[in-house]
């Protein structure tokens, strides 16, 4: 399937979902909320969804939010619009707008062997290129619903991973998995813990029996994502 415009991609989605618009065509796969804290301090919310139109070859999935995060600058909104190939999880096309105390917006498609990031910020235009090894998934570090397309990695695998706002392409190696209980207000929810490492950069996603995401942190920059709508 070639890449097609993300705009247009949601709303189809959109339409897919409109009452008498053949709902069996468009399928929520996860949606909710996570609350955000830096060192221990809140910082933000995002409200996601991540959805599945189509099927067959044609099949896709679409996944956005509004992010709203304080880095210590000042206010800042986010608003990824990612686009996954539902097989492999493999990303095909991403959006991101970030407005605020920061500002930019960057798009990235693949092209042949690689994928194309065209970012503009108020310094300026830049184009940056990535290689599209098999499997690759974008992954912004503080966006955490896009961990979702990291559930199906095996242990002891490795998986390509951009970052199109930081500009780096990273290898995560994801270590066993273990079972443990995430405290989400007043529930206690049985959860696989995954630990992705590249060097020094690790990331810990907890994920529910459904693939969901619950919680992410990134231990060296105290960030933590908990889910809210989950809370009961």
């Amino acid at each position: 399937m070639g890449p097609r415009p993300l705009i247009a991609l949601a709303v189809a989605v959109s339409a897919l979902a409109q009452p008498g618009r053949g709902v069996a065509q468009s399928v929520v796969l996860d949606e909710g909320t996570f609350a955000v804290s830096l060192g221990g301090a809140q910082a933000g919310t995002e409200q996601f969804a991540i959805r599945r139109a189509g099927v067959g070859d044609d099949a896709i999935v679409i996944a956005n939010a509004v992010v709203h995060l304080d880095r210590g600058a000042g206010p800042m909104e986010l608003r990824p619009l990612l686009e996954v190939t539902p097989l492999d999880d493999a990303s095909v096309n991403y959006q991101l707008k970030v407005s605020g105390s920061e500002t930019a917006e960057l798009s990235v498609r693949v092209a042949g062997r690689r994928y194309v990031a065209r970012i503009r910020t108020d310094t300026g235009e830049e184009e940056r290129e990535f290689l599209a090894r098999a499997g690759t998934r974008i992954v912004e570090e503080g966006i955490a619903h896009q961990y979702y397309f990291l559930r199906g990695v095996r242990e002891g695998s490795t998986t390509p991973v951009i970052e199109p706002l930081t500009r780096r392409q990273l290898q995560f190696l994801a270590a066993p998995s273990t079972e443990e209980e995430v405290q989400l207000g007043s529930r206690r929810v049985r959860a696989r813990k995954l630990t992705l490492s590249a060097g020094e950069d690790v990331r810990l996603v907890w994920f529910d029996a459904q693939g969901r995401v619950l919680r992410v942190e990134i231990p060296a920059q105290g960030y933590i994502a908990e889910r809210q709508d989950l809370v009961g």
